[in-house]
C-alpha cells in the first residue's frame, strides 16, 4: 500500500488525440491512476475516437467529459490528481491559459506539462507562420512561469511515425519521394510510443521540475537522404528523389492562406534549416536518453522495420 501512495495520479487533456493517446497508454502501463479530460462525444465524434474511449474505459481510465470553459469542473478534476499533462492540438494552444487558471485555483498540482512536444520554441526563429505559432507556445510557457506552477517543458522534436508517413509514403507503391531543400539537414525522429513513455517518466522525475527536457537520442538523428537510403535498403527498391527548393517553400509560406502556411513553414524549419539540431545539448541540459540509459528509444532502423512488418495507419495531420 505504501508504494501505491507514492504513485502519482495523472490527468491528461487531449488524451484521445494524436500524441495524447500514447501518453495515456504509457501512464497506465507505468502504473499511474490516469484520467482524461475530453470534449463530450457527439455527432461529430469519429469512430476511432469512440473506440479509443471504449479501450481506455476498459482498462480503468476515468474520462471526464467537459469543455475548457467549464472552470469549476476542471478545478474539481484537478483536485483529484497530482500531475497534469496537456496534449491539446495546436489550434487550442492558447486555451491552455484556462488550464493554468484552474491549476492556480486548485492549488495542489505538483507538475504541469504543457502541450509542446515539438521544436524548442525558445531557441529557434523559423519562417513567420511557424514563428507566430511558436509565439503562442512561448506565451503559455511564460504564463506558467509567472504563476510559479511547477512545470516540465518537453522538446520531443518530430513524431517519427507521422513524418515517416509524410516523407516516404510507405503505404503507396510509387517510385518518387519528395525531398525538401537539399535533403542534408539533420532532424530528430522519435517514435510516438516512446514520446509517451518518456513524457510520463519526466513528469514524475524531480530532476525535471522547472526544467526543459529534450528528446534527442543519437540513434534518431537522420537526414532525409539517409532516411530514403535506409528505406531503399530495407525494401530493395530505388526511388527518384524529387527536390522542392527552399525558395519554393518560402514562397508557399508567404502565399498560402492560414493555416495552410504553417505546415510548409514547419517543413522548412525542420528539413531545410535543420532547426532541431541548430543548438547544442550541453552537459547540464536535460536530454531524455541520457537521463534514462536503462530505457531504449526505438531507433529509425527499428521504426522502418515496424512499417515493413506491421505498418501503422497513415496518421491524420498532426498539425490539426
Amino acid at each position: 500500500m505504501a508504494r501505491e501512495a507514492e504513485v502519482s495520479r495523472i490527468l491528461v487533456f487531449g488524451g484521445t488525440g494524436y500524441i495524447g493517446k500514447h501518453i495515456v497508454r504509457a501512464s497506465i502501463s507505468l502504473g499511474h491512476p490516469t484520467c482524461i479530460y475530453a470534449r463530450p462525444t457527439g455527432p461529430q465524434t469519429g469512430p476511432s475516437n469512440l473506440n479509443l474511449r471504449l479501450e481506455f474505459r476498459s482498462v480503468g481510465i476515468n474520462i471526464i467529459e467537459g469543455e475548457l470553459e467549464e472552470h469549476e469542473k476542471i478545478v474539481a478534476a484537478l483536485k483529484q490528481v497530482d500531475i497534469v499533462i496537456s496534449a491539446l492540438a495546436y489550434p487550442q494552444v492558447l486555451d491552455q491559459l484556462k488550464i493554468i487558471d484552474a491549476i492556480i485555483a486548485a492549488g495542489n498540482i505538483k507538475r504541469f506539462v504543457p502541450s509542446d512536444f515539438g521544436s524548442e520554441e525558445d531557441k529557434i526563429t523559423p519562417l513567420p507562420p511557424f514563428e507566430e505559432f511558436l509565439e503562442k507556445k512561448r506565451k503559455i510557457r511564460r504564463a506558467i512561469e509567472a504563476a510559479s506552477i511547477p512545470f516540465t517543458f518537453i522538446t520531443a522534436n518530430c513524431f517519427a511515425a507521422y513524418f515517416v508517413n509524410l516523407l516516404l509514403h510507405p503505404h503507396n507503391p510509387h517510385d518518387e519521394i519528395v525531398v525538401y531543400g537539399d535533403g542534408e539537414a539533420n532532424a530528430v525522429l522519435n517514435y510516438e510510443e516512446d514520446i509517451g513513455k518518456y513524457t510520463i517518466k519526466v513528469a514524475n522525475d524531480p530532476r525535471a521540475c522547472n526544467r526543459v527536457v529534450t528528446y534527442r537520442p543519437k540513434s534518431n538523428i537522420i537526414s532525409q537522404h539517409q532516411l530514403i537510403s535506409l528505406w531503399e535498403e530495407k525494401t530493395g527498391r530505388s526511388f527518384k528523389r524529387v527536390c522542392v527548393p527552399e525558395e519554393d517553400l518560402v514562397k508557399l509560406s508567404q502565399t498560402l492562406p492560414p493555416p495552410e502556411n504553417i505546415p510548409v513553414s514547419i517543413l522548412h524549419s525542420i528539413f531545410v534549416k535543420g532547426d532541431l539540431m541548430s543548438y547544442e545539448i550541453k552537459e547540464d541540459d536535460l536530454e531524455a536518453s541520457r537521463m534514462y540509459p536503462e530505457m531504449q528509444f526505438t531507433t529509425i532502423d527499428q521504426l522502418l522495420d515496424i512499417f515493413l512488418t506491421d505498418p501503422p495507419e497513415p496518421a491524420r495531420a498532426a498539425f490539426e
